[in-house]
């Protein structure tokens, strides 16, 4: 997906975000969403483990 996009794209998204958000809650922003995917990864792991325990 991101190949897709390239670096021109990823400049013009980052310069987007910084001016609708601001430098000051783009760091904010930014963690919040590695915690959310982070959590995300942690369940589907736990559902993938259990599920592969019952059909053992």
């Amino acid at each position: 997906m991101l190949q897709s996009i390239g670096i021109p794209g990823l400049i013009l998204i980052l310069v987007i975000a910084l001016v609708i958000f601001g430098p000051k809650k783009l760091p904010e922003i930014g963690k919040a969403t590695g915690e959310t995917l982070r959590e995300f990864k942690k369940s589907a792991r736990e559902l993938t483990d259990e599920e592969e325990q019952k059909n053992s």
